[in-house]
């Protein structure tokens, strides 16, 4: 096992990437301020720093431990992933009608299933890298559509679309990568078109295909379904080109847009910043994206590759549909915005993928 002297770490480190990170939390932190102040959240600036300190703290933990070590123990990870998905529907806290957390019974709860993404990515990285370069065959595309489909299954029973959809771009990453060939995904395709209709009918709950359906037509009940949506393109149309300032927000502030400083801070953010605002937030997440790439380019092996790649697929379909959402472009599905919005389990999650990203750029000479 290679091990680092404390200024090898240092000089190792992709500080860059952390810089970038860090910015991103900073102005996150600032928004969350902004949305929540004199509010019965005014707490959440403080609570989200401690979030961000702790998950430096793991991150550089993370960076660490050998990543090979962290694949061969994947099976068990996975194990317990599962097992903690469980526990959920057996002994979580339910709140707004779903089971999503488990309750440490000091205010503190925790959401295993933001824990799983990460898992899934060490367990696709491990299973695709023992195939030797080779194309995936059929069989090897069931075998990975099946270690994604049963942690899926059982957050959906939650229920939380929205995590659940999260897991998909980690699955069809490992697939693009693992040499997929194009029968079997148009196979794929024309399967899940013809299941389609039955998910539709049996699986999802009313209100998911209402969240699902409304923003075709938000206007159509503005008040009810629509309402999130309507107030969302509001709040990003009067931020105009330079925004209205922090803490200055009509929408925001006059408590209108649902959940500020959380699957909304995109909007928040919007309308107090504006557009030029908004296109740098953008252009920062996608620099953080850029230095991704280019570790997972530099990485000493396959599976590394495969992971730092399956950390660009989860950041980037997150940004994509939130800020997506908030504009009308995707439906309302719950999915908070990496690095920004307010909440422990995502922040400690996108620092852990982070640490492990380190910790594979840091090997990259080794072959």
């Amino acid at each position: 096992m290679m091990r680092f002297r404390g200024g090898e770490w240092f000089r190792e480190f992709d500080w860059v990437l952390l810089g970038f990170v860090l910015l991103i939390c900073t102005l996150g932190v600032i928004e969350i301020y902004s949305t929540t102040y004199g509010t019965q959240f005014a707490k959440a600036p403080v609570k989200q720093i401690y979030w961000i300190l702790g998950g430096l703290v793991l991150m550089s933990i993370m960076s660490l431990i050998n990543y090979q070590v962290l694949l061969e123990s994947s099976p068990w990870f996975y194990v317990v992933s599962v097992v903690s998905l469980v526990l959920v529907l057996v002994l979580g806290k339910k709140h707004l009608g779903a089971k999503r957390w488990i309750d440490f019974g000091t205010g503190q709860h925790f959401q295993p299933s933001e824990w799983v993404k990460l898992v899934l990515i060490l367990a696709l990285a491990k299973y695709f890298n023992e195939l030797h370069e080779r194309s995936a065959s059929l069989s090897d595309v069931v075998k990975a559509g099946l270690i994604a489909v049963v942690p899926m299954l059982l957050v959906l029973k939650q229920p939380d679309l929205g995590t659940a959809l999260t897991y998909v771009p980690v699955v069809v990453m490992a697939l693009f990568l693992g040499g997929i060939q194009f029968r079997h995904a148009a196979a794929i395709l024309l399967i899940a078109g013809v299941l389609a209709p039955a998910v539709w009918s049996f699986g999802l709950k009313p209100y998911q295909k209402q969240r699902l359906t409304s923003f075709l037509d938000p206007a159509a009940d503005p008040q009810k379904a629509g309402y999130q949506l309507e107030q969302s393109k509001i709040a990003v149309g009067s931020g105009g080109i330079w925004g209205k300032g922090t803490r200055k927000g009509t929408q925001t502030q006059g408590l209108f847009l649902p959940e500020p400083h959380t699957d909304f801070i995109f909007a928040a953010w919007s309308e107090e910043h504006g557009f030029v605002g908004a296109v740098a937030l953008l252009l920062l997440y996608f620099m953080v994206l850029t230095r991704l790439v280019h570790n997972a380019q530099t990485a000493p092996d396959r599976a590394g590759g495969f992971v730092v790649m399956g950390v660009v697929a989860v950041l980037l379909f997150h940004v994509l549909v939130n800020a997506g959402m908030v504009v009308g472009f995707m439906p309302v599905t719950g999915i908070p915005l990496p690095l920004m919005s307010y909440g422990g389990s995502s922040m400690l999650f996108m620092f852990l993928a982070l640490g492990i990203v380190m910790n594979i750029r840091m090997r990259r000479f080794v072959n």
